[in-house]
């Protein structure tokens, strides 16, 4: 099966064991990527808020997105600093500390700055 989607079916039957099918007929691609956003990345709209609680390998020490809503654009930087899994350490928005830990999200168009730390 092609390498970047998910099979719905692994098959067992002789002459076929091991190979995949039905991986264009399965909602599990959306879940996954669902995942790897939500809880891995850790990006969460909460309302009218974003929050960002990333839980990655300590071997990433940094990763970038780019959010938009609204009209607005967000260019997120992800530091890992102390090579850790989890945990925020300081969020900034377009140059201020956010004493929350979350993001409100602009109703008006625009680009921001959000800089996130890893740490303990």
């Amino acid at each position: 099966m092609e390498p970047y989607v998910i099979a719905a079916d692994i098959y067992s039957a002789p002459g076929h064991v091991g190979r995949g099918g039905w991986t264009w007929y399965t909602g599990a691609a959306g879940w996954m990527y669902r995942i790897m956003v939500q809880n891995i990345l850790g990006v969460r709209r909460e309302g009218a808020t974003l929050r960002i609680e990333p839980c990655i390998p300590r071997a990433w020490k940094d990763f970038d997105m780019v959010l938009r809503f609204n009209g607005a654009v967000y260019q997120v930087r992800v530091e890992n600093p102390d090579r850790v899994n989890r945990g925020v350490k300081s969020i900034e928005l377009d140059g201020h500390q956010l004493s929350d830990g979350v993001v409100p999200l602009a109703e008006e168009s625009g680009t921001h700055q959000v800089r996130v730390v890893l740490g303990e």
